[in-house]
């Protein structure tokens, strides 16, 4: 099987670390133009000096997915410098969180905002440029928090589930365009967002005892994923979503089969 992605355009938000970096640098590999979308003018520049020293074509993009105006101009520019969008990954994200009787609203809306809100605006302002040119794959950010959520994490679990279901809905919306929706669900890979791999050795024993494949996933896993969602081969694959966790709770108590 050859995943041939070569002349394809590419928008990826949050893509200036950790698993969007990732995902653009892995896209750009594979031939596709990718405009790099973040709301961190330094991050930018960072991907900017690589992408000019791989000789890979692109843009990057200062925005915030939270601000309709500026989603909106963003998708434009791209549209505008290429003619046509064919993959967009909604990747950016926050993770804040504290325990329900304790969770300030600044922080239920900080999720919403950027994970819901966020991914809601790109794929409304991207959808149109799909439907003209008939094709299109969007994939959507959800989170292994979507389908067994974790103590303090209310926002961020209930953010991401309603990521899930948005993309269901939107996948039967632009079927009949042959645009394809479908959201990943990343488990535990080390980012500077999530801090596992600062924590203290006991409790990254621990959480490592709940995956299957007992080993932190790499940026490069998703990207992987994200790449074979985005070709012709997932032509069939919408309104799904992909568990990236390493078969994380697959059984009850995935160490078990480590301690036999």
């Amino acid at each position: 099987m050859l995943i041939d992605l070569k002349g394809k355009v590419a928008v990826v938000t949050g893509a200036g670390r950790g698993i969007g970096r990732a995902i653009a640098r892995t896209l750009a590999a594979e031939g596709v133009t990718v405009a790099i979308v973040d709301f961190r003018q330094d991050l930018l520049d960072d991907a900017a000096m690589e992408w000019t020293e791989a000789g890979w074509p692109g843009l990057r993009i200062l925005c915030d997915v939270r601000e309709a105006a500026q989603v909106n101009a963003a998708v434009g520019a791209v549209d505008e410098a290429f003619g046509r969008i064919d993959i967009l990954v909604n990747n950016a994200g926050v993770a804040s969180g504290a325990r329900v009787d304790k969770l300030a609203e600044a922080v239920w809306d900080a999720n919403f905002d950027t994970n819901t809100k966020g991914t809601f605006l790109m794929c409304q302002a991207v959808a149109p440029i799909m439907q003209r040119q008939a094709s299109g794959r969007i994939l959507n950010a959800a989170s292994f928090a979507a389908i067994i959520p974790s103590i303090g994490g209310a926002a961020y679990a209930s953010s991401k589930s309603a990521v899930v279901q948005f993309s269901r809905v939107l996948a039967g919306e632009l079927g009949p365009f042959n645009v394809t929706v479908n959201s990943y669900s990343p488990g535990m890979v080390p980012t500077e967002m999530n801090g596992f791999a600062k924590l203290p050795d006991a409790r990254q024993q621990r959480l490592l005892d709940t995956l299957t494949l007992r080993q932190w996933g790499n940026p490069e896993d998703v990207a992987n994923l994200i790449c074979f969602l985005a070709s012709d081969q997932a032509h069939y694959i919408t309104g799904a979503s992909i568990d990236c966790s390493g078969g994380k709770y697959a059984t009850q108590f995935p160490s078990a089969a480590y301690e036999s």
